[in-house]
């Protein structure tokens, strides 16, 4: 029972993780598009369309609290 027990934890800690890593991955890509948007959105003649359409700059996804970036604390 412990073996499995000890192998069922293990599993559950490296899906966290991968998870964890997916997230972490997809904020990223997330950020890199808003920062092209915003550079392409500053650049001639875009700044004249963004402005004649009122596409505002977009906001990088950023966690404010600290807590949210701690790692998933798992109880049992």
């Amino acid at each position: 029972p412990d073996l499995k027990a000890n192998q069922t934890i293990a599993q559950l800690m490296e899906e966290l993780t991968s998870t964890e890593n997916r997230v972490a991955f997809a904020r990223q890509a997330y950020n890199d598009a808003v920062m092209r948007y915003n550079t392409q959105r500053e650049s001639f003649p875009d700044v004249l369309v963004a402005q004649w359409f009122g596409f505002p700059p977009a906001a990088l996804w950023e966690l404010d609290d600290a807590n949210a970036r701690a790692p998933v604390q798992v109880r049992f």
